[in-house]
């Protein structure tokens, strides 16, 4: 990481997982060019979830190369570090123009990158553990009817598991004063 000054630790990375809606999954395809994709993804510890259909172009790839690399964002915001006075006299002042780069014209953002190999769930309790791990996060209000839609839909399921190799988490974050904080 170029940014070591940005960089967070694991459990602020585990954090920034579990709080997003999707994950970008990304992977070499057959022909040697990444390929990315936004899915629906869970975590229980070290292990990470989700689902596809039965086939397609991402159950290719997992066959033939199960490394992949998942991007997840966290929150993202742009700063309001100045008001417009303050701003007004920073234009005026050639050696503070330097600060609109750095504290105006930027965002502030979390961040985690999860590498690992992917593996298709064959077990079935534990393709159902993964759905309703799934499930709860993303309709937990619906769950009084999951064994009716497992029982439905997961033979037409592919579930995947990757248990995370490798997590590196990044922020950029400023406290009240408009300073950068760690």
């Amino acid at each position: 990481m170029r940014r070591k000054d940005r960089e967070m630790d694991r459990e602020f990375g585990l954090k920034v997982i579990d709080k997003t809606q999707y994950g970008i999954v990304s992977m070499i395809d057959e022909d040697g060019f990444p390929y990315g994709l936004p899915l629906s993804i869970v975590r229980d510890k070290n292990t990470l979830y989700f689902h596809s259909a039965k086939e397609g172009k991402k159950v290719d790839i997992f066959k033939d190369n199960p490394k992949v690399s998942i991007a997840f964002i966290g929150n993202v915001l742009v700063p309001e570090n100045y008001t417009k006075d303050e701003l007004d006299e920073i234009i005026k002042d050639e050696k503070k123009i330097g600060l609109l780069i750095s504290k105006v014209f930027t965002t502030q953002f979390e961040s985690a990158i999860a590498r690992g190999n992917v593996k298709l769930i064959e077990d079935k309790e534990e393709q159902i553990k993964a759905m309703e791990i799934i499930c709860k996060k993303y309709t937990p209000t619906k769950m009084d009817y999951f064994n009716a839609a497992i029982e439905a839909g997961l033979k037409r399921t592919n579930i995947y598991k990757v248990e995370i190799e490798n997590l590196t988490a990044k922020r950029k974050k400023y406290d009240e004063n408009g300073e950068e904080m760690k």
